[in-house]
């Protein structure tokens, strides 16, 4: 198949989202098909740069998330692309620009189109005008509208589809996890060495939280926590690794609470980097609430890591098992369990995680997704045979 997947985010910005996209396209095109991102420019790109089989649209930042981006024209010049690339099915990833564009140029094909809704916007609101002018009801009707006429949905976690259910769409739903390359997170002699880079005492406990540095994300109550669990594991540590609008905020947090020497920021790093940070930590944590599909807690239990996260749907589900882990409720069981969690940090029996991890390979998830191409391609033909038919 020749697929077309839009989007308004992909690298070198760092994201799920482009996460998820980067796996796919490497997982469809080891199937075999021919694979085009049709995505915004980004000021990272050099302009002339050759990217294979990456197509960027004019765009200027996102409003109040300025290191996303809306792509402003371009329509025309996509459906032209699309028709000499011989498309036979488009894979949107955004409600917004790049996604509007290609409902376009699926319909104007004849064409399905594919849609996955990677983002609970509801947890976001806060982004425009502080909450005070988008409302969760604008949120349903805006995912309502871009729903409508769609041949399929993907929804990442059963969060997601209880969710896209309660807005009542209508187009089939189908649940496919977000899958992980595995291998990518196996320990590397040449890897870098983080506890030495951040002058760590290689036997102190550790935790890590990595993630966008954004208000959503719940970082400040793993940093109101962590002054507790010093008390108890006093050469404990917390690595905040990325970069975000609450970094600064979260700084000041961390100093008015005298942790200045046990919290450390790194900022944006390489992606090439991230397996290292996980292999140096012992315990993974979140108190996000906002995750559709949690790619960190998974890419934390490939690198053969233990994680406590908050409680939801998806992490109940996904730490069943104590032996992976646990989730939290309240602030006082946060600690509670990070505690423990670092006192017993070794995954014993492996039979549990690897039968975890084999759900959310990233070859189950390219498998998954290219059999819902399948149907919906043959619903597609069926239903406009249909259509023809009573035409005649």
């Amino acid at each position: 198949m020749n697929i077309g997947l839009f989007t308004d985010t992909y690298f070198p910005q760092v994201s799920g989202v482009a996460t998820s996209i980067k796996t796919l396209r490497h997982e469809l095109e080891k199937q075999g098909h021919q694979v085009y991102i049709f995505t915004t420019t980004d000021p990272h790109v050099e302009k002339d740069v050759y990217e294979r089989n990456i197509f960027r649209f004019p765009s200027v930042p996102f409003v109040s998330f300025t290191d996303r981006r809306i792509a402003f024209r371009g329509l025309l010049h996509a459906y032209q692309l699309a028709k000499e690339l011989n498309l036979d099915i488009v894979h949107t990833q955004t409600e917004f620009s790049m996604g509007m564009i290609g409902k376009f140029v699926a319909r104007a094909m004849k064409i399905p189109c594919i849609h996955t809704y990677h983002t609970m916007y509801e947890d976001y609101l806060h982004y425009v005008a502080n909450g005070k002018i988008l409302k969760p009801v604008h949120v349903k009707q805006m995912t309502l509208a871009f729903c409508s006429h769609l041949d399929g949905v993907v929804a990442p976690s059963e969060r997601v589809i209880d969710k896209l259910s309660d807005y009542g769409v209508k187009a089939p739903i189908r649940v496919i996890p977000t899958g992980i390359d595995l291998e990518q997170y196996e320990p590397d002699e040449n890897e870098l060495n983080v506890r030495e880079k951040y002058h760590i005492p290689a036997d102190a406990p550790m935790m890590l939280s990595l993630s966008r540095v954004a208000y959503e994300k719940n970082i400040k109550e793993i940093v109101d926590g962590f002054a507790t669990i010093l008390e108890t594991i006093p050469n404990a540590y917390l690595m905040i690794v990325g970069d975000g609008p609450a970094k600064e905020d979260l700084e000041q947090q961390s100093h008015d609470l005298g942790l200045d020497d046990h919290v450390i920021f790194t900022g944006e790093i390489n992606n090439n980097e991230v397996s290292a940070f996980y292999h140096a930590t012992n315990l993974f944590v979140s108190a996000s609430d906002s995750e559709s599909q949690g790619l960190t807690y998974i890419e934390a239990l490939a690198s053969d890591k233990k994680i406590v996260v908050k409680s939801s749907p998806y992490t109940d589900d996904l730490l069943q098992d104590p032996e992976l882990g646990a989730t939290f409720k309240t602030h006082n069981e946060m600690i509670e369990k990070m505690i423990y969690y670092l006192k017993h940090d070794k995954i014993a029996d492996h039979t549990v995680l690897n039968q975890t991890l084999k759900q959310v390979s990233s070859e189950t998830f390219g498998e998954q997704i290219v059999a819902f191409y399948r149907d919906a391609q043959l619903n597609y033909e069926e239903a406009h045979e249909s259509s023809a038919d009573v035409g005649n």
